[in-house]
């Protein structure tokens, strides 16, 4: 089995990309209202604390979330810019389903 995709029942499912994965943080952050916390944003977008740490400064030093705090804890907040990378993700998803790519 090639080191870059998995097997599942049988036919072979390419691992997420960097997109895919950024899309899935944001996104997870935006259903729960624009805020959420770190481990549920680990179990939401399927990622180990390292990749999801590495992940989250890279999202913080672009702009896309932001760090704050709700209740006395520590929450990821989906900025702007975020929403903006999500909605333009959403229109590239519908041109390469419109091409059937």
């Amino acid at each position: 089995m090639d080191s870059l995709e998995t097997r599942e029942f049988g036919t072979k499912k390419p691992r997420r990309s960097r997109m895919d994965i950024i899309h899935d943080m944001l996104a997870a952050i935006q259903r729960k209202g624009g805020m959420i916390k770190p481990t549920h944003l680990m179990y939401k977008a399927n990622l180990s604390h390292q990749l999801m740490k590495e992940y989250v400064n890279e999202l913080m030093e672009k702009g896309l979330m932001t760090e704050g705090i709700d209740d006395k804890k520590k929450v990821y907040v989906l900025t702007e810019k975020g929403d903006a990378y999500l909605a333009q993700y959403r229109k590239m998803v519908e041109f390469q389903d419109a091409f059937g790519l």
